[in-house]
């Protein structure tokens, strides 16, 4: 079935002599392709704040026998597992402001793609999902928001997210009783705010109606924590090193930490949805145990001056040699059913930035892997094309993927099920 040609409602009807018939709900003819046994079980979400470099990441042929891009050498070994995407974005406005358009679609800081998926499935885990971030020093930078649109925190230092995963017996109690209290101080809050509701503006009222939305969505993170408090804690002999790499010029250390957790979290089954916010500053990189020329930002605003582009793809390949070892790792790490983990994570990796260097928000480098679709391709979309798809409706195949019921997603309501399902 050609799903870009067209779409069918689910429910069809029969002219009879007696009147209509109406039918029950086809599979045959759904616009939504359903799962009835998700293929995905958990998703990976990694952003890049300053892009890829679009000639470094892009093969210069679509279809299945492309050369490998530089950028991408990293990771050939596992060709056969990932697809490479061109010429898809949101139609999102310009600008580093607008960087949130990658997990968000048309609007920065709406609901994210991770947070959506997660307020489907993620009750099911410890965690309903994690946020991470790598690069970022002390920033609270995100690209993770709730429907309401409200930025959620991330986690910056391994250690933290070590500890969260591998609680101790001694944590758990301690824990158990910042939940708790924590869920009375919430409680005593939201009974004050129902109390001024009643006496404010209709403006404000509303105001309040919104800040009542993300008091119920942590009044449902801490209810669910607190259900699970608990449950057996997973053990590992994963030893951290001494320090946490959270610096911007140690942010190669710190992802490669990050990466390791998270292959640990999947493999615990301790969440379903995890995100890593690769941030870029003004860090200035040694690499072959030279610096390089200027800072990471620097870099991307490279005028197309061949020695800033060598060194900003220098960057961008230790980015993918860091990936390189999170894939290794989902191969090697098996699931209950004995299954590489690979088979079951969608490893989503991608940018809000299409061209740093002009602030250019189209045309973003786009990667999946694993999650059970056909891989080993690159896909070229034509964005003059009046059949041109957009990210989100890879986003809204991502979701069907793991069981979500859905056909829109932001801008997006088709989807690319004919071409990786």
């Amino acid at each position: 079935m050609n799903f870009t040609k067209e779409n069918f409602d689910r429910r069809r009807f029969l002219k009879s002599a007696a009147g209509i018939l109406v039918l029950p709900s086809l599979e045959s003819y759904a616009s939504v392709k359903i799962n009835k046994k998700p293929k995905a079980k958990a998703v990976v979400t990694i952003g890049t704040h300053l892009g890829w470099y679009r000639k470094g990441f892009y093969p210069e042929k679509a279809g299945y026998n492309y050369d490998m891009p530089e950028l991408l050498k990293p990771i050939e070994s596992h060709r056969k597992d990932f697809t490479i995407f061109s010429g898809l974005d949101h139609r999102a406005p310009n600008g580093h402001p607008s960087w949130t358009n990658f997990l968000c679609g048309k609007k920065p800081k709406s609901h994210s793609l991770d947070q959506i998926i997660a307020d489907k499935i993620g009750e099911k885990s410890r965690f309903p999902s994690i946020r991470l971030t790598a690069g970022a020093g002390e920033s609270s930078s995100t690209m993770s928001f709730t429907k309401r649109g409200t930025p959620l925190p991330v986690i910056q230092r391994p250690s933290i997210l070590y500890k969260q995963l591998f609680l101790s017996k001694a944590d758990v109690k301690l824990s158990e009783y910042m939940l708790k209290s924590n869920k009375s101080a919430l409680d005593f809050v939201l009974e004050d705010a129902r109390r001024l509701q009643k006496r404010v503006s209709k403006n404000d009222a509303e105001k309040l109606d919104e800040y009542f939305e993300s008091m119920r969505s942590v009044e449902k993170r801490l209810n669910q924590k607190l259900s699970s408090i608990n449950d057996p804690i997973a053990t590992t002999d994963y030893k951290l090193p001494n320090y946490d790499p959270i610096t911007p010029n140690l942010q190669m250390e710190a992802s490669t930490l990050m990466y390791d957790l998270m292959a640990l979290a999947i493999q615990t089954e301790s969440t379903k949805v995890l995100s890593l916010y690769i941030h870029g500053l003004g860090q200035v990189f040694s690499i072959g145990g030279a610096p390089l020329k200027t800072g990471y930002h620097g870099l991307t605003h490279h005028g197309n001056d061949p020695v800033m582009i060598r060194d900003l793809m220098k960057i961008e390949k230790n980015h993918f040699k860091c990936l390189n070892g999170f894939l290794n790792q989902l191969k090697e790490k098996k699931d209950a059913e004995g299954n590489a983990l690979l088979d079951s994570t969608l490893v989503l990796v991608g940018t809000g930035m299409g061209d740093s260097s002009r602030h250019d928000n189209s045309d973003l480098p786009t990667l999946i892997a694993g999650g059970g679709f056909k891989h080993g391709r690159h896909l070229h979309n034509d964005r003059k094309s009046k059949d041109s798809l957009l990210l989100g409706d890879l986003y809204i195949t991502m979701q069907q993927q793991m069981g979500i019921e859905t056909d829109r997603f932001s801008n997006a309501s088709r989807n690319f099920n004919h071409l990786l399902v």
